[in-house]
């Protein structure tokens, strides 16, 4: 069975569709009106190995909150229906990624019970177009939508753009892990019997 989906958003701010394939890595195609969003949401794809299409339109001239944080519903939203009834799936992933001075790790738990941790250092340079606020309303609105914990942790770092590509990548190899089927895991990886 597939494990794909499309979502579409629209909202008197922002325009957003994402189709996600948890399967395939043929296509990634990503354009929010942010380069620099669109660079890190492609490494996020490339080393979690997936396709990925995003398409966004968003109220710029205000700022790139709203666009951000719809990206990631979108995103979460998508990743929670391409997964459907998380059977077999190994439910955990973690990942601990380089990117020159920085050294990020991110832990996923694909529990269904929605949480961000992120912690990360006070760059020494100026940042880039995308602050700390802004990723994060991104990552909380993708864990809460996503219904997943989400543990990011940047060990250390001087450029913000190291930074933010080991989280990124760091993010989309955790994922992997996480969503992968483990044909001895019967039914779904929790005491419970459900997540």
């Amino acid at each position: 069975m597939p494990r794909t989906a499309e979502i579409e958003r629209k909202t008197k701010e922002t325009r957003i569709f994402c189709r996600l394939d948890l399967d395939s890595d043929d296509q990634v195609d990503i354009a929010t009106q942010i380069p620099f969003f669109d660079h890190m949401l492609t490494l996020f794809a490339v080393h979690g190995r997936f396709s990925l299409t995003c398409r966004a339109r968003g109220d710029l001239e205000v700022d790139f909150h709203h666009t951000m944080e719809d990206v990631g519903l979108v995103l979460g939203e998508a990743l929670a229906r391409a997964l459907g009834d998380k059977k077999g799936i190994r439910r955990y992933g973690q990942a601990l990624t380089p990117m020159d001075d920085a050294l990020s790790q991110v832990v996923i738990d694909l529990s269904g019970r929605p949480y961000l941790v992120f912690r990360l250092p006070a760059p020494a340079g100026p940042q880039i177009p995308l602050e700390a606020p802004l990723v994060k309303e991104f990552l909380r609105a993708f864990s809460v939508r996503g219904a997943l914990n989400l543990h990011v942790d940047v060990s250390y770092g001087e450029n913000w753009h190291h930074i933010l590509e080991s989280v990124f990548k760091s993010m989309g190899r955790a994922l992997k892990e996480a969503v992968t089927i483990d044909r001895s895991i019967k039914g779904v990886l929790s005491s419970k019997g459900s997540l």
